[in-house]
């Protein structure tokens, strides 16, 4: 039985920008009425936890607890949960949180992923957007550490969730404890890349689709377009075997950059008309200018890698108006994860999101060899496997 007020776990905790991730002690404050406690089971790593915990995105206070792709069990539940279905011992997956208010646009059409105060609350608010309070802290009084990052804090053994962050895992779709391991990522990644493709893009199957990078996000679009019956999908990136598992994926043509001196011209190579829409991942300028000239009439390119600050490319507006090509950018695929993880979950159990050729699992004392592995290409996805604590 965990002990009622104080709950005692184990985190990988970001003591300033730039430091390393280390696993350490620390204490939960009791759930309040709209938070739920999460035994993690899997927390996968996501490369915006590694830019956060770089410096390179802000994330309010410092030392930190990051992960967003947390999966695991209920073993709490707050007074007021929305959520009555919800009960100790379900099965469930962590997303990002919006505000889920009425008067936001965004949330109440469904698309949470561009809420308007999706950043604030994710990367700057804890437990309230206005709030500097965190459930996490050291033990015997030594300070708090920053928590529920969007929504969760997942890189660590036991969670306080913001309840906005929570899904269950629906009882019908048999999936399991095991099964997790490879899911965990719905809650960011796969949810990203596969929500752009249903809920921005929308590709018919006789579209011509190419996606930017094949890590994760741009895997997950990949076999999300193929799901859709979409038969032309060019999978560009620059390590071989990242192309030759994206055709082994369903891909119909792959493009490494580094082939190549114009990667718009070897686009249009092959599709003298350009492609439909591309999905760019990466957030390279070079790469998002080809993108634009290599788009067909009506084209559109939407963008989910961040680039870095500051940064513009360039375009002939007068040429991009005329072929009424478009640009946008997309957060968390613009999805409602209440929606979109029980709809990955039905195609991966059909066997038409098969996200397991694509993650593998660590112990948490193998995290720096993940983080290595992930920045070498040698793993797309790597997932920490808290049983292995």
């Amino acid at each position: 039985m965990i002990p009622k007020k104080q709950i005692p776990t184990t985190a990988f905790v970001v003591e300033k920008p730039g430091a390393p991730f280390i696993l350490q002690d620390v204490v939960l404050d009791e759930v309040r009425a709209n938070e739920v406690l999460v035994e993690m089971k899997y927390t996968g790593l996501c490369h915006t936890d590694i830019v956060v915990q770089q410096g390179v995105i802000p994330v309010g206070d410092y030392p930190a607890v990051l992960g967003h792709e947390g999966a695991g069990i209920v073993r709490r539940i707050g007074s007021a949960v929305k959520d009555k279905s919800l009960q100790e011992g379900d099965l469930v997956f962590l997303s990002f949180t919006s505000c889920h208010e009425e008067s936001c646009s965004p949330c109440s059409n469904g698309r949470h992923g561009f809420c308007s105060q999706m950043t604030d609350i994710n990367f700057a608010g804890a437990r309230g957007l206005s709030s500097t309070e965190s459930p996490i802290s050291f033990p015997d009084g030594k300070g708090p550490i920053r928590g529920q990052f969007f929504g969760q804090s997942s890189m660590s053994k036991l969670a306080v969730v913001d309840e906005r962050s929570v899904v269950k895992s629906p009882a019908a779709s048999g999936i399991t404890i095991e099964d997790m391991g490879v899911l965990a990522p719905l809650g960011c990644g796969y949810l990203t890349g596969a929500g752009t493709i249903f809920n921005v893009l929308k590709p018919k199957p006789t579209s011509r689709l190419a996606v930017f990078g094949m890590g994760a996000v741009g895997l997950a679009a990949l076999l999300a377009a193929r799901s859709q019956g979409v038969e032309t999908v060019i999978a560009v990136d620059i390590v071989d075997a990242k192309l030759e598992l994206a055709k082994s994926l369903g891909a119909s043509h792959t493009l490494n950059t580094k082939s190549i001196s114009d990667l718009a011209q070897g686009l249009l190579d092959t599709f003298p008309d350009g492609v439909d829409y591309i999905l760019d991942t990466t957030g390279v300028i070079p790469l998002l200018e080809a993108a634009v000239k290599a788009l067909g009439h009506e084209g559109t390119l939407a963008i989910v890698g961040v680039a870095r600050a500051g940064s513009s490319f360039n375009i002939d507006p007068l040429a991009f108006m005329m072929a009424c090509k478009r640009v946008v950018g997309v957060i968390e695929g613009c999805g409602n994860p209440a929606v979109i993880v029980p709809q990955l979950i039905d195609l991966y159990k059909q066997g038409k999101f098969p996200v397991d050729r694509i993650a593998k699992i660590y112990p948490p004392d193998a995290l720096e060899q993940a983080l290595a592995d992930l920045h070498s290409g040698r793993v797309i996805k790597p997932v920490i496997k808290w049983a292995d604590l």
